[in-house]
């Protein structure tokens, strides 16, 4: 799929009205248990920018000093400030902190329903496109890594495969999509399989 249909059916769907995820789903929806404590708002910048072969998702993987999820893949993000107007405030805020992608080069596309994460965060998750040629530079500080991968691959709901792991005495299953020497996972991997399902075939 070209960039233009691309962000035109993107923009119908986030106009669609969709439940939230949570990881306190664990035999999914209906089976949710709430949170210990409220959560922390948080937006992400799910931002795509044109690559050789089409349409491609800017990910990061964290710096290994990080207090929290260290050496994880991620999209650009963090927690609101009492200063941003709102999420994609945030999401801009952060990708600018984090990548050094310029505000003004991301054309907001709108946002995915939100997700609850077991690690205290409620996520909303923000589409950008990004207009021309950018460059990360990663803060060493908090990015270790930036890269691309395929829009098509992460759409690809076959491409998706599901793991388990213990987390605080019970077993909680996640799903997992690998890219080359990238292991996507967790809220990261939740979020982009919704939006693969909901785009469907």
């Amino acid at each position: 799929m070209d960039a233009p249909a691309l962000l035109d059916r993107l923009a119908r769907l986030v106009a669609e009205p969709a439940p939230p995820s949570s990881d306190f789903d664990p035999a999914g929806p209906g089976t949710r248990a709430a949170p210990a404590a409220p959560l922390i708002p948080a937006a992400v910048l799910m931002a795509l920018a044109e690559g050789a072969a089409g349409p491609e998702v800017v990910l990061t993987r964290r710096a290994a000093g990080l207090r929290h999820h260290a050496g994880q893949v991620a999209f650009p993000g963090g927690r609101l400030d009492p200063a941003d107007a709102g999420p994609e405030a945030a999401a801009l805020r952060e990708a600018a902190e984090e990548i050094a992608l310029p505000p003004a080069q991301v054309r907001l596309i709108g946002r995915l329903p939100g997700h609850e994460t077991v690690t205290g965060y409620h996520v909303t998750p923000v589409i950008g496109w990004i207009e021309g040629q950018f460059d990360p530079r990663p803060d060493p500080a908090e990015v270790a890594e930036v890269f691309a991968v395929p829009f098509a691959h992460l759409a690809d709901p076959a491409r998706y495969r599901f793991e388990a792991r213990l987390w605080q005495g019970s077993l909680r299953s996640y799903p997992v999509i690998p890219w080359g020497p990238h292991y996507i996972w967790g809220a990261t991997a939740r979020i982009l399989r919704a939006l693969a399902l909901r785009l469907g075939p």
